[in-house]
């Protein structure tokens, strides 16, 4: 079957063509020798299937990828942690810092680990075959991903836990006449208002016509019944009947970390459903996740949209999108701003989890990445942006119709989603249907993020042991969800806010910057820019590594990202407070507790440092050079893009670092002569060929040479 001039790639009857240039090693004369004079041909590449690397697979198409990289970083902390710390850090001003953080730091790393993955092909361990003796930080990319991974499950729970409540024609939240309500709920003095009364100092509501002189004084009332100076003694004391529902009736909150108390067998039903639907969307890999984000990753942003177009409309909004934008310029002085903005921009954007590289690792090979690089995290931002003008406008709402100033009812993460927006929708028509949109998109929102936390820790585990688990992923993903799920019925108990709060405090806090920073000086200083340049290079070509537009990467990961993060870090440390659930402090073991789960993430660290130390010959300095110096593993996946990488370096004054020609068993590949009537492929596996297992190769109306 003749390849056309000028095609790149033929698929016919499930096989893949891809031709090669008369410049690759491949290239062939053809008849066999003997047999005719020579004429130069095309020979091409032959492998089973649609993907390019048929061990690991690949993206079914590029728009699968993308919207994963944009599910994973615009996640549940886009619609409730930024708007919060915008507020908090003056308003639009705090706009200037993020926008910065964003490009000396947020898009450098973002870019760094796409290229690192989809050069490699591999999970967030087995990349660093390029400077092996900081493959602990890979591991600790894996472990903070499973710990996070746990009590982000958590969150997409109670996100359930809401969405069933709202189905239903009253919203549970609404007035204190429940059963979970305290004799403290705040809608006890609104009614008792409306029914001609006032809430006394023994929190009775007394009928105005029932008070004394003496007392209607105590309470500034007029003898006329005039309530415009009253005010309810017990004001401090009052708790919104949206946060008692939260508290009582959703997490039967304890009060104390160590108070466990039993299961909330609700909680536990709704956590069983959403591992079940993490391992439904992953259970075939990135074929099924892939699918699954077309939807999940763009109706966030219809709802968004709805919301806002309805948040413009109602009365007050203004108050609060003022209140969002109007810049405080005093506080770009403060320290605290510019760490909070690049801690931001750090987590929004997921880098150093491991998930980035291990997204791109199913790339194909000559996906533009860069390009992947500066859409996704532009998206990302300008996502928490609307949601931001989405909150406010809301709020602004909710301030006007209580009549208190925004920022009393402005809260910060958690209770932004299950306490501040339950209320607000009460002051909707049709609630219920508001309500249940919101937490749908909070699910699919968290969902997004989820598939990849977990497709990192099963992808780093396949990797790793790669001919015993072959063809058993899904084995390996239902065991991770469900060792997840038991692991998480803890926080599902009358404690478990409290463990999920110290998990997200503890967990994924200075480790990640400590990876971004590894990172930058393993790929920057020791594997050498101007070698990961190259490799960048075969990926995308001269045209753009030329580019004086890209000196700006090299850059910033040799010195400006570095200094950005060392300046966070230490900033971090040297602020570090121990962490709090809001007004509840931790007990001692606790933060011990925190402290290992912290340590669990960096003590791989040095201990690869000195394993590989041990294990390398010679002497100190020989030691020292095998532990910065590329393993024959490392490079690209298959042969022909090793062959192409090794060709690359040496025109550019670099060495590729692993060994061009390796077998990679189980591949069905080999070189073949197109020809007019076809090709017969049988996968009686063969001898090695090319770096390959190939088959045997029938070619069907040709007498000449297959190679």
């Amino acid at each position: 079957m003749a390849v056309p001039k000028g095609s790149t790639q033929k698929n016919i009857h499930n096989l893949s063509f891809q031709p090669l240039s008369q410049g690759d090693p491949g290239f062939a004369m053809y008849p066999a020798p003997g047999s005719g004079p020579p004429s130069p041909l095309p020979v091409v590449a032959l492998t089973k299937g649609g993907d390019e690397n048929t061990d690991r697979g690949n993206w079914s198409n590029h728009a699968e990828f993308l919207l994963s990289c944009i599910g994973y970083a615009v996640g549940l902390g886009n619609v409730w942690r930024f708007p919060y710390l915008c507020y908090s850090n003056g308003g639009g001003a705090f706009l200037i810092p993020y926008l910065i953080m964003l490009l000396f730091a947020g898009l450098p790393l973002f870019f760094l680990e796409l290229a690192f993955g989809q050069y490699s092909s591999n999970g967030p361990i087995r990349c660093w075959n390029s400077v092996p003796m900081f493959r602990g930080v890979g591991i600790g990319m894996v472990i903070v991903s499973a710990w996070v991974g746990i009590y982000y499950n958590v969150v997409i729970t109670y996100t359930l836990y809401y969405m069933f409540q709202s189905l239903t024609t009253s919203l549970p939240w609404a007035g204190c006449g429940h059963e979970w309500n305290t004799p403290y709920c705040s809608d006890l003095v609104k009614d008792c208002l409306a029914n001609g009364g006032i809430m006394t100092v023994n929190n009775t509501c007394e009928d105005i016509g029932n008070l004394t002189t003496v007392e209607l004084a105590e309470y500034n009332v007029t003898e006329d019944g005039n309530l415009t100076d009253y005010v309810d003694p017990l004001k401090e004391m009052r708790i919104r009947p949206s946060e008692e529902f939260y508290r009582n009736r959703m997490l039967h909150d304890s009060g104390d970390i160590g108070d466990s108390g039993y299961i909330i067998w609700q909680l536990a039903l709704c956590l069983g459903l959403a591992w079940l639907l993490v391992f439904g969307c992953l259970v075939k890999g990135i074929k099924s996740s892939g699918k699954v984000v077309y939807f999940t990753a763009t109706f966030p942003y219809v709802v968004l949209v709805i919301l806002l177009i309805r948040g413009v409309t109602l009365d007050g909004y203004w108050k609060g999108v003022e209140f969002f934008v109007t810049p405080r310029w005093s506080h770009l002085g403060e320290a605290k701003v510019w760490k909070d903005a690049a801690v931001q921009i750090f987590y929004s954007l997921s880098a150093s989890w491991g998930g980035l590289i291990t997204l791109s690792s199913y790339n194909k090979f000559r996906n533009n990445c860069l390009r992947d690089a500066i859409v996704v995290p532009f998206l990302n931002c300008g996502t928490s942006i609307l949601a931001g003008f989405v909150i406010f406008s809301i709020l602004g709402n909710m301030s006007h119709e209580l009549d208190v100033p925004v920022d009393q009812v402005v809260d910060e993460t958690f209770g932004l989603a299950f306490i501040v927006y339950p209320e607000a929708v009460l002051h909707f028509p049709a609630a219920p249907v508001w309500s249940f949109l919101f937490f749908f998109m909070l699910l699919t929102l968290g969902l997004d993020s989820q598939f990849c936390i977990v497709e990192t820790v099963v992808t780093a585990v396949m990797d790793q042991f790669p001919e015993k688990l072959k063809g058993k992923k899904t084995w390996v993903v239902l065991g991770y969800c469900t060792v997840s799920f038991l692991l998480g019925l803890n926080t599902v108990t009358q404690a478990g806010n409290y463990w999920v709060w110290l998990m997200d405090k503890y967990a994924a806090d200075f480790a990640l910057l400590i990876f971004g920073l590894s990172e930058c000086i393993a790929l920057g200083w020791l594997y050498g820019i101007k070698r990961f340049t190259n490799d960048i290079r075969t990926m995308l070509g001269d045209r753009v590594v030329d580019s004086i537009f890209f000196k700006w990467w090299p850059l910033n990961w040799c010195c400006i990202t570095p200094c950005v993060l060392s300046f966070v870090l230490l900033f971090n440390w040297i602020s570090w407070t121990d962490p709090t659930a809001k007004d509840y402090e931790f007990p001692p073991w606790a933060h011990a507790i925190g402290w290992l789960m912290i340590s669990s993430t960096l003590i791989f660290i040095p201990i690869v440092w000195v394993w590989e130390f041990l294990r390398a010959e010679g002497g100190v300095r020989d030691r020292l050079r095998t532990m910065i110096t590329p393993t024959a593993e490392w490079g690209p996946a298959l042969a022909e893009h090793r062959r192409d990488a090794e060709r690359v370096h040496k025109a550019n004054d670099t060495t590729f670092g692993g060994v061009v020609e390796r077998e990679v068993a189980g591949k069905l590949t080999a070189k073949y002569m197109p020809c007019e009537d076809g090709v017969v492929v049988s996968s009686r596996p063969s001898s090695p060929l090319e770096g390959a297992t190939a088959g045997a190769i029938t070619l069907n109306g040709f007498n000449g040479n297959a190679v």
